[in-house]
């Protein structure tokens, strides 16, 4: 009973509940949740532990990144839950934002220019 009421307990989080969205559209590292969710990575790493230790999410590494989705071998409770949730929450404001930055995440970024000083060389002395 304590294992339901700890995988139940995992929704009641607003934070929580963000992240699963995210990962409901596929697997992010935890940079990419913290860039989307535009909190701390403290936060959100503590939120995927407990997320991890509730059955909802899995980790793998990728070389220093580690990776989160959600639980391939869930139950069909679990499924049903996600598409409920999907459902009543995606039109709230903040989770359109969360599934923009996501979508954001894929852009490509325009390179800089490296600089020892960490300042960009101003152009017109070239």
């Amino acid at each position: 009973m304590r294992e339901y009421a700890r995988f139940f307990k995992a929704l009641s989080d607003p934070t929580r509940l963000r992240i699963l969205l995210l990962l409901s559209r596929g697997e992010l590292s935890v940079g990419d949740l913290t860039r989307s969710l535009k909190l701390p990575q403290s936060t959100v790493s503590r939120h995927l532990a407990y997320l991890r230790s509730a059955g909802w999410v899995d980790d793998r590494r990728d070389g220093v990144r580690v990776i989160y989705q959600l639980v391939k071998s869930g139950i069909d409770m679990q499924r049903r839950l996600l598409f409920l949730l999907e459902k009543e929450l995606y039109d709230l404001p903040v989770v359109q934002q969360d599934f923009k930055a996501r979508d954001n995440l894929k852009q490509p970024q325009p390179a800089r220019q490296a600089s020892t000083t960490g300042v960009l060389p101003d152009r017109s002395y070239r």
